[in-house]
């Protein structure tokens, strides 16, 4: 049965709910997301190792291609409230990046030969920005937009997030664990990351086209709660200026900031490691399979955990979790399972990372009621992704910039000290730091404890009014 808005109810006015195709179609919108996100996190990689281009000239434009992506970000909300195909706002975006996905997931890898380093640098800068501020800017709002106008049910919606989260681990494990034995064993040239990627690309258009057809906007603005008062309009200027006079939204825009950081060099450091340290890249696929271990402990272990320590305490936790096991890695850094084994800590403390994030940052935007009279969710919202892309564009040239430093040749056939280092920098030391400057932070918020008096006092001034 096909779901549109005109059947969601049937003949005797019953709503339909929805069923597992639904679901499932739904969640192929992460999987293409995931897919495309995990190709780019390998292109430092590619880019250094395969394309022979300098690390420092990889930093900057992949740095560069991500706060062009974070201004996208800013701009595309309008665009998408601007929309209107046949009633619709967002879905009709997912149709029209089906195409751009195809082509520039290959032209990602398609880097011409024989016409030198500064032109490679250019196409490079435009295929990213092609793909990362422009397409995937212009699926990840509409889509993540569906979530609210698909159902207004919570539990399905709930639903949903955890068929979404369950796509991004399957598509993400397709990259993590098979993309250096596959393009190894296909020659592992550019030749045969053309290859991998020619595969992906059309699985990603598919997959979005699939989104496509079976999402559909079912709530409208006329089915919200007409008594609900708009809130009071300020400019992107005020709101800043109020923003940054609330502690604990800095706070959250920490958080994400250096979060995104971690996963950024998660998604891309790794393959350095197993190459130079291990003395094997194939082993980066092992370690890839084994992080599937914290991703499940973690989806298991959150609700619990939330319900006795509370969310705050949660993440302080995990973050104490993921220093230790960076700063235990110091005790041997070269040995595989020892460092596996650690890193599968590591990765368990990054899922409630991901997963309560979102809480932190509408707690702080609730503290905005309070302190200000008006919530401001969505400047709060669109500063706070400016700051995130801007974390994973640092969090990628890191990566560069220390292979740079440490005069990197990835023909070289042995490990000189300066390399050695620089590996060791932004796989360990860099995440270790990040994570003790988390923590810190997440000491100092204190807002859980007092969000119940706040609203409270924050609902007698809404009656005074």
């Amino acid at each position: 049965m096909e779901l549109t808005p005109d059947n969601v109810k049937n003949p005797k006015g019953v709503r339909v709910p929805m069923g597992l195709k639904d679901f499932l179609g739904d969640a192929s919108g992460t999987f293409t997301l995931n897919i495309l996100s995990g190709l780019v996190g390998q292109l430092t990689y590619f880019y250094t190792d395969k394309i022979g281009l300098a690390g420092a000239a990889v930093a900057n434009v992949m740095l560069l291609g991500q706060i062009f992506d974070a201004f996208a970000d800013l701009i595309m909300g309008t665009v998408v409230e601007h929309t209107n195909v046949r009633g619709e706002k967002y879905r009709p975006w997912l149709f029209r990046m089906v195409a751009p996905v195809l082509v520039l997931t290959i032209m990602l890898f398609t880097v011409p030969k024989g016409i030198g380093s500064g032109v490679q640098i250019l196409y490079m800068l435009i295929v990213n920005i092609l793909l990362n501020a422009i397409v995937v800017v212009a699926i990840e709002i509409p889509y993540g937009s569906l979530l609210v106008v698909r159902t207004d049910d919570q539990r399905e919606r709930s639903k949903m997030g955890t068929f979404r989260a369950g796509a991004g681990i399957i598509s993400g494990m397709i990259i993590s664990v098979g993309i250096i034995p596959i393009t190894n064993m296909l020659g592992g040239d550019q030749k045969a990351w053309i290859e991998f990627a020619s595969v992906l690309a059309p699985i990603a258009a598919l997959f979005l086209f699939i989104c496509y057809k079976t999402s559909k906007e079912v709530i409208t603005q006329t089915d919200t709660v007409k008594e609900e008062k708009e809130e009071e309009k300020s400019t992107f200027k005020e709101a800043s200026v109020k923003l940054v006079q609330n502690k604990y939204w800095l706070m959250a825009f920490c958080l994400n900031f250096l979060a995104t950081i971690i996963y950024s060099i998660q998604g891309s450091s790794g393959i350095y490691y197993a190459k130079w340290i291990y003395k094997n890249e194939d082993l980066v696929g092992i370690q890839g399979a084994l992080g599937i271990i914290p991703i499940i402990l973690g989806f298991v272990l959150i609700g619990p955990m939330i319900k006795k320590f509370g969310v705050t305490n949660t993440i302080k936790y995990v973050l104490f979790l993921g220093f230790i096991s960076q700063l235990l890695r110091l005790i041997n850094p070269y040995n595989f399972y020892y460092n596996t084994i650690l890193g599968v800590l590591g990765g368990f403390a990054t899922i409630p990372m991901t997963a309560l994030m979102g809480v932190i940052t509408a707690m702080s935007i609730d503290y905005n009621e309070f302190k200000f009279g008006k919530r401001m969710i969505g400047y709060a919202q669109s500063i706070n992704g400016f700051g995130i892309k801007i974390g994973g564009g640092i969090g990628l040239g890191l990566i560069g910039w220390s292979l740079s430093l440490a005069s990197y040749n990835a023909q070289a056939t042995v490990l000189t000290e300066a390399v050695k280092q620089a590996i060791f920098a932004f796989n360990i030391y860099a995440p270790g730091i990040v994570y003790l400057l988390m923590f810190i932070i997440i000491i100092k918020f204190d807002l859980e404890k007092k969000l119940p008096r706040l609203r409270k006092e924050s609902e007698l001034k809404r009656n005074e009014r």
